[in-house]
């Protein structure tokens, strides 16, 4: 199966090559949809670079809108069987990237989400309310949506591809995870869950999400299950 990576990209120009380099390292049929979300640090000709003399890397440019809004402008230009969202700043190790995406490969899974918080895997250990927020979001969904996902705001995704294509996100921001996660869950999809690492950024490194970030998610998640 080809395997599409939607990577949002917002100054995120320090982890750029390595990140390539990783993905290179898995032996997977892999096309990269590279989403520069109005970086200033030069990202977007770092990747112009990184892709010279590739076919299987796609660069594509806009204004600053948001993750949310860089995934679903990255979704129409995905040609993959498989596609799975892959940030820049590698907290998350593309290493585990067949391992996420076995399932669907398999046909048992429609999506598949990795897990920060399932246990087994590396953890950094930091943000107390930050994992308190997580676990409170997760809970949250699983009550409306009857349904037992541990980290509905993981950046670790993959889907069936038709499956993403079908989905009618709005979200410009972070609301996209609890977005995707009601969206899914709605339409009673084959959800599955895998314990991944996860090598999270201070404030200081770069981390953008918020507690704003966390009301917007409860907003969504509310707004999702009770309209039609």
């Amino acid at each position: 199966m080809k395997v599409s990576l939607l990577i949002p990209v917002h100054n995120e120009r320090g982890t750029l090559a390595e990140l390539f380099e990783r993905i290179d390292a898995l032996e997977l049929d892999v096309e990269l949809v590279v989403i520069d979300d109005g970086s200033t640090d030069g990202s977007g000709d770092l990747v112009a670079s990184l892709r010279d003399g590739r076919d299987d890397t796609v660069l594509l440019r806009q204004e600053n809108k948001g993750k949310g809004a860089a995934i679903r402008a990255g979704i129409p230009l995905a040609t993959g069987d498989v596609i799975l969202i892959q940030d820049a700043d590698l907290e998350y190790d593309p290493a585990e990237i067949p391992t996420l995406i076995d399932p669907i490969v398999r046909g048992a899974a429609d999506v598949v989400f990795g897990s920060r918080l399932a246990g087994g895997r590396p953890q950094r250990a930091y943000l107390f309310w930050h994992l308190v927020g997580n676990r409170f979001l997760s809970l949250t969904a699983n009550v409306l949506y009857n349904t037992t996902i541990t980290d509905i705001e993981t950046g670790y995704k993959a889907f069936r591809a038709d499956v993403l294509r079908s989905l009618d996100l709005r979200e410009n921001k972070f609301g996209i995870e609890p977005e995707i996660t009601a969206k899914i869950c709605k339409r009673k999809l084959r959800v599955y869950e895998l314990p991944i690492s996860y090598y999270g950024r201070s404030y200081a490194e770069g981390k953008g999400i918020t507690w704003r970030d966390g009301f917007r998610a409860l907003w969504v998640l509310l707004r999702e299950r009770f309209t039609p």
